[in-house]
């Protein structure tokens, strides 16, 4: 942080701060209200809460200022969670719409986050400031990421691509769209930075990884890459200009190519441009600058270099509109010292350099050249040639000849040249026609000079990098030619992108496994692009300009008029609505409707120039200039360019067919080559755009961003995403988020993810269209997570209500139960306190209180032995602890061990394991290499098929197409014969008439002046003559020459021929290889064979392994059991053994104290007895006695433990085998696992192989789509090359019929034709004018027609309307006839009156003010229509939910049905279970009672021994007690040593007695306390066992009980609710019935046509949905009388239509009324005045005066019909007002019936809450019972649930197996099958090769036949061998691919796609798309000779 405090922190520009998004005050405040987005003028729109429906409307309230408004239901759009919020991808969006869309974007664009992803889009927002997020650290940054690891950059893109080209070896593409401003050419520049920064080679300074062997060499160290940066300042000075939205916009397109190397090096770049706005050269928009370079070079130019280009201010040049416009921020001059150092980098030379600048100069010297119009002539002129001259010095051209070029060109006309003067209008074209092509003839050098410096031929490119940088959609008011380009080239983009991106989905789709109908998006954009690009059959927009371009007398008009006829009825074309529109017609693209105006369409697609001034160029004295106009052989002259009489210049012109190409076909050309470029590259999107128009940051304009969003494609892609599942989670975090929801739906313990996420949407209930679950993700269609989100959310609501409850219920339990206490507690001291006052004056009370301390003294002693027993008892228990403790020890070290050789032992296998595993996917992929060697094969083998039968198709056209060619010969042969033998009589009878004329001499003297006149006339046709025989003298030099050519083309059939031979040779070749493959093939059909013989094994030993797996179940169970009674022996075994330690401890004990004893004893008599021998003899028995104990002790020490040992053998060997059990059954799991992997790879990989054979299928139909294609092409240029010939022939028999009438009868005949063909020509258009309005009326009314037919009331009546409209209008064309003839008689008349026509105008203002107003009207109804068509999407929805809500309750009842019938057969099952339980439960009690009874018995045994052996003790206490006595007595005096002896004796007799008598009660003893112990171990177990028996019977059978009784309680319960509901439903639909009733009762006493509509709705509904009849009656009816009143309204516009139409008929004849009275009143004053023709004017008055009657009357009759259509109109509207109440009152009952099943709901619901107390109240009362049979219960159900998914999984895995092999088994059938297919097809097309070859001879006998009679011919044959060309080339190509493959194994795709073409003995090495271009442009070149 300290680094950055000094500067802005750029994190801040690209992470999202997430503790904002995931706030939990938004998450609440989103759920409580009800979010949604409304419509705004201002915002676009706005976020607002629901507060109220009210049928179509919604009650909204509005977030910002709390204002409330009223909004349409179909205008809404959801609000996405919070959590959205923000988000970086909008796929991820749940809920797609353009609100939720615009309101991300505008989030993060005020957060300063101005990139965003969008699918595959990268949607870039223009900053209008610079942002730290393009540093060199952000580079580093951004640099070895992954896309979804870092947040939306450019960076981000530009690395996923270079990524992309090195790791998958192909070609990338990114894609900047926008318009003009939006940041395109920024962007562009960003993606070249980061690639020249990260593929750079010279990393010597910034990275020192890289190793010192580098591929590039030193001096050229970072020149590269500093060159293709510094290509951008020379192209932006050039092409980049100021404009209004832009301070730097590029106005042309551009697609950079940056090549790189194997190792990710930059090798080379390649800069292709497109569509240079070449105009702004001359011309600029106010405001606005030209291209930077012309001020950058006045600002900048030294005072030497000024001189040199001849410069001048800014304010001198004409072309530089608003003179010096300064850029904010930037400095010309500074920029003009960059864009040099950039061209010195670029190693331009000083002499390029000038000469480039000296270019710009001219450029701007030509707007300097003024002209003027001559006073008496229209000529131009040049009064002052100063600029002339500076710029002939600056482009070495001659004034003079410049000047002669300009105003008096040479143009040739026939065979001589002609100079013709030019207007002035015609000069300034010219010279702005220069400029514009000077210059961009510089900019294009400029291009190919930059490639050349960027292009390293010494090292190959592997791969590219494509950086497209083009203008984006554009809909202006008014759109031209270059709007069409540029909207053609986003629409092939677009469908790129559609297909890319739903490839790419659908990828993902089919990689998760999930079922998916493959949909081409990009197939939605084809019949836009066909519309424009399409070359025949209908031809597209393109095609049209280019053949009318073929016309010399075409006019845009006509071109309008010929693509109105040839596309209007096109789904994507519009003609313009009204005839006051200036657009000529419309195309609907994908971004919306674009008017489109043609103004100089021809011209801009011709782009003449003046010849002379060109040849002038390339002749210059300059080097640069002449290579500039290198090409002048190609552009269109001025002698190209008919129609030189006409004032407006390039109105008609005409053109040498073949000379030249248009700019549509160049344009189109490049296109094609980008697409397929791109085609072969994975794309990249960015789309970039524009905030606002003032260039301000942080500030975005709504409305402006979403017609972006709409032309960039984005809402596009969002309309294909809701087509697929774009929101898609990962199974664990969707179960973590919505588990919640489904909380009893998986079960304890562990689940796989994919199966919890199925329990979780079964259990949640979803529309199965709604989701799909893939292999690691769950994917959702839109709006489906927002309602997850609320449910969650609502969920989470009831938790915390119900936690809270809880707690709160707790806490107040708590206080009551204390204060109970309490209470209790106070109760108690009351009784104390009053016991103690009753006591406390007694005086027993007084002395047990004195007396009771002194009871405990007496109990000392005992209490001290107890403590003393107490301590020796702890001891004894410390010293077992530890002895346990050491045997833990000792075997937990045992354990440890064995733990670790069973870890190495596991991960020796598990290396096995994983060696094998590498082994498998070496060998896996080999296969599948192999087999993609396969598949390559026989696609190619299909291919070369399919182009056979394509090439043998084409000449079977081409045979036909001769054919037809002869016959046309043959009849315009027959045709030429009749005209002759008329060419005859024509001379005989003028030859008649001559003859008539030298008799009738002398009569017709009166008439010289005629004569001379038609002398004259005979002069004019003799001279026309003469011409025509120079015409015909020039067509036989042509026919001279078209027969050398016949002669060079019989030469070249010779070859051919040849060429022939060896195609027979190669055929037959191929013929050879084609066996090969069938026999390749017939081998794989046997490894197919093969493959599914080892597929039945497989699925033979799955079922083994299935069969072995269930064994081993079984075997596992069993040794299971074993372990547990093992495990029970073992725990006996040590309960014996703890009882055996406890006897040796007390053995231990008694032989401690006898050795004390002993020792007492020894020292006693030692003291006593020294001296006796009878002593000594004692001594050494009592020795052998206590040796002999020893012994026996020993031994019984060593038994133990001998015993101890054999168990511990026991117990290890049993855990021996167990864990070698446990191994084997591991071993054997692992075993079938691989088998089961293994077979699940074979069908994947069997899967793969039919994937790719449909993928082979898909590619072999496109290349076949691609062929034909190719052959329509073909066959249009055949059309056009036909046509042209037809021309030629009419243009020939033309001249013959011009050549034999010429006469000066037959001249006077011509010219009155002529004359009247004038008039005719005018009548008629004025005719086709009204026809066409009448067309379009009658168009409109056939629709309406067509609509109506559905109810047959209104179908009479409308075709009685149209009877009557046809007939007025037969009426009104023979008015308007008549009234056309009268026109025409009075025209003269007509033009004089100028003031009448001012009036007329005027009517026609007014009419037009009244076309307005009704047009204002149509647009109003339209919008009605609109809102009325969404309130019927908006009804249907409805209708589909009640009918989704309707199927749901039928299931929920079906579900309860089901669930009464488990619940009956449950209980009969609990019945049987519980009766059973009670007959164990009486067993167990029997069993209890028995044990009791010896459990008694042996307690009163125990306690006689106790009481022996407490009798024993005593008397061994008292034979002490007189030991003592004697020992104390023994040093008394006076008894002798006898006494002493004998009393010795008979004490040790009775010693020994004693110990023999103490032993055997010991010995009894210890029997008995093990007995007893045994006795009491065994009485506890059987006792807890019995309890715990008794207790989960009890509990169980209790649970079982209560579950029951809730249950048949609950059954009953909601049984009862659904009698109510139903009985309440039943009531609602008896009520909705009757009101039906009445209604429709009303309605038929109101409309009988309703009736009959209900019926042919039921006849339709009976064909759509059978199912819907019940419910969907009245809604179809109330559907019914919408479209009727939709009807209505579309019949009352085209009345209305049709009284606007007879409104202007009406204002016609009143027109010709008033020109009728004028005449009246004009003929009358000539009556008056001349006497002469009285009587005929009084007749032509009559007449008139009778024709305006006749318009009287018919006007009148016109008004009783439109008064007629009024009513009806009237009528129609009461029907619609009379259905509108009906729908109100079905609307209403509808309403009620919702209202009454709420109430219904309602009352459902207290009736459960009143329940559930009630249900609580019971379980208070017998908890303890229930809670037992609950838990009873629970865990039966869990065995049962635990046994029920075990049974279904293995149910599922069965059906999953068998699915995929009834799926592998109909793969391989349809593999057999498609194998059958291909041999069918390969044996008709070897028969077809053999028809194709007989053809061949008969066709080759033929030509030799016929070469003699049918040269003409010659040009049908050329194509003919061209088109045998083509198959030559083809089958070389394959030839050289074979020969280079070699063998068919190791034939490996080539993705060069070169061809070896043998063209008259000579190889060339051709690419296919220069061979494509090289054939298109010899066929080009081919027509005009033939013509």
């Amino acid at each position: 942080m300290s680094q950055r405090s000094g500067q802005e922190d750029p994190e801040r520009y690209l992470f999202v701060d997430r503790a904002v998004v995931y706030n939990p005050a938004a998450q609440a405040d989103w759920t409580a209200k009800k979010l949604v987005w409304i419509p705004s003028e201002r915002h676009g729109f706005e976020a607002a809460s629901v507060r109220e429906e009210r049928g179509d409307e919604v009650v909204v309230e509005l977030a910002e200022n709390g204002k409330k408004a009223v909004v349409n239901k179909d205008d809404i759009q959801k609000m996405n969670p919070p959590k959205f919020s923000k988000v970086e991808d909008m796929a991820e969006l749940t809920c797609l719409n353009e609100a939720s869309v615009l309101h991300n974007l505008k989030d993060r664009y005020y957060s300063g986050l101005i990139y965003t992803y969008s699918g595959l889009f990268c949607v870039v927002i223009n900053p209008y400031k610079n942002l730290p997020i393009y540093s060199e650290n952000i580079v580093e940054m951004y640099r070895g990421k992954k896309r979804h690891e870092m947040p939306p950059h450019i960076y981000a893109i530009s690395e996923s691509a270079y990524r992309c080209m090195l790791q998958d070896r192909e070609d990338q593409s990114i894609l900047c769209t926008g318009e003009s401003g939006a940041g395109k050419t920024e962007n562009t520049k960003k993606v070249i930075q980061y690639l020249a920064h990260v593929a750079s080679s010279h990393k010597g300074r910034k990275d020192h990884n890289i190793p010192p062997e580098s591929p590039k060499p030193v001096k050229l160290q970072g020149e590269l890459e500093r060159q293709l940066l510094q290509a951008n300042p020379i192209l932006e000075s050039f092409g980049n200009a100021k404009t209004v939205k832009n301070d730097n916009s590029s106005r042309f397109g551009k697609f950079i190519r940056v090549n790189f190397d194997v190792t990710g090096y930059i090798v080379g770049a390649n800069i292709e441009t497109y569509l240079l706005e070449k105009s702004r050269a001359i011309r600029q928009a106010k405001d606005e600058r030209t291209f930077h370079i012309f001020y950058q070079l006045l600002a900048g130019a030294g005072e030497h270099l000024r001189s040199d280009l001849l410069l001048e201010g800014f304010s001198n040049y004409r072309f530089l509109s608003n003179g010096n416009i300064p850029i904010p921020g930037q400095q010309d001059k500074d920029n003009f010292h960059e864009t040099m150092e950039a061209m010195h980098i670029m190693s331009f030379s000083h002499e390029e350099i000038l000469a480039m600048l000296k270019v710009v100069s001219a450029v701007l010297q030509f707007g300097n050249i003024v002209f003027k119009k001559e006073r008496n002539t229209d000529q131009a002129s040049m009064p002052d040639n100063t600029a002339a001259q500076k710029l002939c010095h600056l482009l070495g051209m001659n004034v003079m000849e410049f000047t002669r070029a300009i105003l008096s060109p040479r143009i040739k006309v026939g065979r001589d040249y002609v100079q013709k003067a030019q207007t002035k209008e015609q000069a300034d074209f010219a010279v702005e026609a220069l400029a514009k092509a000077t210059y961009e003839r510089l900019f294009r050098w400029l291009v190919h000079r930059i490639n050349k410096a960027l292009d390293r031929t010494k090292r190959q490119g592997a791969s590219f990098i494509g950086i497209l940088d083009i203008a984006g959609f554009e809909i202006f008011q008014l759109n031209s030619f270059e709007q069409l380009c540029i909207n053609y080239t986003n629409e092939k983009l677009q469908q790129l992108f559609n297909h890319t991106m739903f490839i790419l989905e659908q990828e993902e789709y089919q990689r998760e496994g999930i079922e998916w109908s493959f949909i081409d998006f990009g197939l939605d954009l084809q019949p836009c692009i066909d519309l424009i690009e399409r070359p025949a059959n209908p031809p597209g927009v393109l095609a049209l300009l280019d053949e009318e371009c073929w016309f010399p007398k075409a006019t845009d008009k006509t071109f309008v008029d010929k693509l109105i006829q040839e596309q209007g009825t096109h789904t994507k074309f519009q003609k313009p609505r009204q005839l006051k529109d200036k657009a000529d017609f419309c195309i609907i693209h994908y971004a919306g409707r674009v008017d489109y105006k043609a103004d100089e369409w021809l011209m801009k697609n011709m782009d003449p120039l003046n010849d002379n001034v060109a040849t002038l160029l390339h002749q210059s004295t300059d080097k640069f200039v002449a290579e500039l106009w290198k090409d002048v052989d190609r552009i269109v002259g001025l002698d190209q360019v008919a129609g030189m009489n006409e004032t407006a210049f390039g109105s008609t012109y005409k053109t040498k067919k073949g000379m030249f190409r248009t700019v549509g076909q160049l344009y189109k050309e490049s296109l094609t080559k980008l697409m397929a470029t791109l085609r072969n590259t994975n794309p990249n999107f960015v789309r970039c755009i524009i905030p606002n128009h003032e260039k301000r940051a942080g500030k975005l304009e709504p409305h402006l961003v979403l017609d972006q969003l709409r032309c960039n494609g984005v809402l596009e892609g969002i309309r294909i995403c809701r087509q697929g599942f774009p929101n898609r989670i990962v199974f664990q975090e969707f179960r973590q988020r919505y588990e919640i929801l489904t909380p009893n739906a998986i079960p304890k313990g562990f689940m796989d993810g994919k199966q919890a996420c199925e329990r979780m949407i079964q259990a949640l209930e979803l529309d199965p269209n709604l989701f799909r679950i893939g292999q690691s993700k769950i994917f959702f269609r839109t709006g489906v997570l927002a309602h997850l989100e609320e449910e969650r959310d609502l969920k989470i609501t009831d938790i915390i209500i119900y936690f809270q409850s809880v707690c709160r219920g707790y806490l107040a339990r708590k206080a009551f139960a204390k204060k109970q206490q309490q209470l209790s507690a106070l109760k108690v001291l009351q009784r104390n306190c009053a016991a103690y006052l009753k006591l406390r004056h007694w005086q027993w009370w007084r002395l047990f209180t004195k007396v009771k301390p002194l009871l405990q003294v007496t109990r000392q002693e005992e209490e001290m032995q107890a403590k003393d027993e107490e301590l020796v008892k702890v001891k004894e228990r410390q010293l077992k602890v530890e002895n346990e403790l050491v045997e833990m020890e000792r075997k937990h070290q045992q354990l440890v061990e064995e733990k670790n050789i069973l870890a190495e032992q596991l991960q020796a296998e598990t290396e096995l394991f994983a060696e094998a595993e590498e082994m498998r996917a070496r060998l896996a992929s080999r296969k599948q290499e192999l087999e993609e060697i396969l598949h390559d094969l026989e696609s190619r083998v299909e291919e070369e098929e399919e182009r056979n039968q394509s090439l043998q198709n084409e000449k079977k056209k081409m045979q036909s197409h001769i054919q037809d060619l002869e016959e046309q010969l043959d009849e315009e042969e027959a045709a030429r014969q009749k005209l002759q033998l008329d060419k005859v009589t024509a001379e005989a009878k003028i030859k008649k008439l001559e003859e008539d004329i030298v008799l009738l001499e002398d009569q017709n003297s009166k008439f010289l002046k005629e004569k001379k006149l038609l002398e004259d006339r005979i002069n004019e046709a003799t001279t026309l003559l003469t011409e025509e025989e120079e015409k015909a003298k020039n067509l036989g030099k042509v026919k001279n020459k078209q027969e050398m050519m016949m002669v060079d083309l019989e030469e070249r059939l010779k070859k051919e021929e040849k060429t022939r031979q060896e195609l027979e040779k190669a055929k037959r070749k191929l013929d050879a290889e084609t066996t090969d493959l069938q026999d390749q093939i017939a081998e794989l059909q046997t490894q197919i064979e093969e493959l599914k013989i080892q597929l039945a094994k497989k699925e033979e030993e799955l079922q083994t392994a299935l069969t072995r797996g269930d064994e081993e179940a079984a075997q596992k169970n069993n040794a299971l059991k074993q372990v547990r009674e093992l495990q029970a022996q073992l725990a006996e075994l040590q309960e014996d053994l703890e009882s055996e330690k406890i006897c040796r401890s007390k053995a231990e004990k008694l032989k401690r104290d006898l050795s004390e004893e002993l020792e007492a004893l020894k020292t006693e008599l030692e003291d006593t007895l020294d001296t006796t021998a009878a002593q000594q003899e004692l001594r050494t028995k009592r020795e052998q006695e206590v040796a002999e104990l020893k012994k026996a002790i020993d031994e019984e020490t060593k038994n133990h433990e001998a015993q101890i040992q054999e168990m511990r053998q026991r117990h290890g060997i049993a855990l021996e085998e167990l864990s070698e059990q446990l191994d084997q059954a591991k071993r054997f799991k692992a075993n079938l696992e691989k088998n089961k992997l293994s077979l699940e790879n074979d069908n994947k990989e069997l899967s793969c192989e039919v994937k790719s054979l449909q993928q082979t299928r898909t590619e072999s139909e496109h290349k076949r789509k691609k062929l034909e294609a190719q052959l329509q092409e073909f066959m249009a240029r055949a059309t056009e090359v036909e046509r042209a010939k037809g021309e030629l022939t009419e243009r020939s028999h033309k001249l013959q019929m011009e050549l034999d009438n010429v006469s000066a009868l037959l001249e006077e005949a011509e010219k009155k034709g002529i004359k009247l063909a004038k008039d005719a020509d005018n009548l008629g258009s004025q005719l086709q004018d009204t026809q066409e309005l009448l067309q379009e009326e009658t168009r409109q009314k056939l629709n309406l027609s067509s609509r109506v037919r559905q109810l047959e009331e209104e179908k009479n009546t409308l075709l009685e309307q149209q009877e009557e409209d046809e007939e007025a209008r037969r009426n009104l064309e023979k008015q308007l006839q008549t009234v056309q003839a009268q026109l025409f008689e009075t025209k003269k008349k007509l033009e004089e009156d100028v003031g009448a026509m001012e009036g007329l105008e005027e009517v026609k203002r007014k009419l037009q003010k009244d076309m307005e107003l009704t047009s204002q009207r149509l647009e109003e109804k339209a919008m009605s229509m609109d809102k009325m068509e969404k309130t019927k999407n908006r009804l249907q929805q409805e209708l589909d939910d009640l009918m989704v809500d309707l199927d749901h309750q039928r299931q929920i009842v079906s579900n309860l049905e089901k669930k009464q019938k488990k619940f009956d057969q449950m209980l009969a099952e609990e019945k049987t279970i519980s009766a059973r339980y009670a007959e164990e439960r009486d067993k167990a009690e029997a069993e209890a009672r028995e044990k009791e009874t010896k459990a008694l018995s042996m307690a009163r045994a125990l306690e006689e021994a106790l009481e022996a052996k407490e009798e024993l003790e005593r008397f061994n206490k008292q034979l002490r007690a007189e030991m003592e006595d004697l020992m104390s007595s023994k040093d008394d005096v006076g008894k002798n040593v006898h006494e002493l002896e004998k009393s010795k004796r008979t004490l040790e007799q009775q010693v020994e007695e004693m110990r023999t008598q103490l032993e055997e009660l010991e010995d009894e003893l210890q029997a008995t306390e093990d007995a007893k112990l045994r006795l009491e171990v065994n009485m506890q177990a059987m006792k807890a066992q019995f309890d715990r028996d008794l207790q989960a019977r009890d509990e169980q059978g209790d649970e079982k009980k209560r579950a029951l009784v809730k249950q048949v309680r609950e059954m009953e319960a909601e049984l009862e609710d659904e009698r109510k509901q139903r009985t309440l439903s039943v009531a609602a639909k008896k009520k909705l019935e009757m009101d039906l009733n009445e209604l429709e009762g009303q309605i038929e006493a109101a409309n009988k046509g309703r009736d009959e509509a209900i019926k042919q709705l039921r006849k339709l509904q009976a064909q759509m949905k059978d199912y819907q009849r019940e419910l969907e009656e009245a809604r179809a009816s109330r559907d019914e009388i919408f479209t009727q009143s939709k009807e209505n309204e579309k019949k009352l516009k085209s009345l209305e239509a049709e009284i606007l139409q007879l409104q202007e008929d009406h204002a016609a004849s009143e027109r010709a009324r008033r020109h009728a009275e004028q005449e009246r009143d004009e003929l009358a004053d000539e009556i008056s005045n001349s006497a002469s023709g009285k009587s005929s004017l009084l007749e032509e008055k009559r007449r008139l005066e009778a024709r305006i009657s006749q318009l009287e009357e018919e006007l009148e009759e016109e008004q009783g019909n439109m008064e007629l259509l009024n009513d009806r109109f009237r009528k129609s509207n009461l029907q619609v007002d009379s259905l509108n109440t009906e729908l109100a009152g079905e609307r209403s009952a509808a309403q009620k019936s919702e209202n009454a099943r709420q109430q219904m709901e309602r009352q459902n619901k207290e009736l459960k809450a009143k329940l559930a107390e009630l249900e609580g109240a019971v379980k208070s009362k017998f908890k303890a019972s229930i809670t037992a049979l609950e838990a009873k219960i629970l865990q039966l159900e869990e065995q049962l649930e635990q046994e029920a998914k075990e049974r279904g999984a293995a149910n599922k895995i069965v059906r999953r197996t068998e699915k995929k092999l009834k799926e592998v088994m109909m793969q391989v059938e349809d593999e057999r099958r498609h194998g059958d297919q291909f041999k069918e097809q390969m044996e008709k097309a070897n028969s077809r090769m053999k028809q194709l070859k007989r053809q061949l001879e008969e066709a080759e006998e033929e030509a030799t036949r016929a070469n003699a009679s049918r040269r003409k011919l010659q040009r049908e044959l050329d194509d003919a061998t061209e088109a045998s060309e083509g198959l030559s080339r083809e089958v070389n190509s394959l030839k050289n691919r074979l020969r280079r493959g070699g063998p068919v194994s190791s034939f490996s795709s080539s993705r060069s796609g070169r061809r070896n073409l043998n063209l008259d003995g000579a190889s060339v090495d051709l690419s296919d798309d220069d061979a494509d271009s090289r054939t298109s442009d010899f066929n080009e070149t081919q027509t005009p000779n033939v013509e």
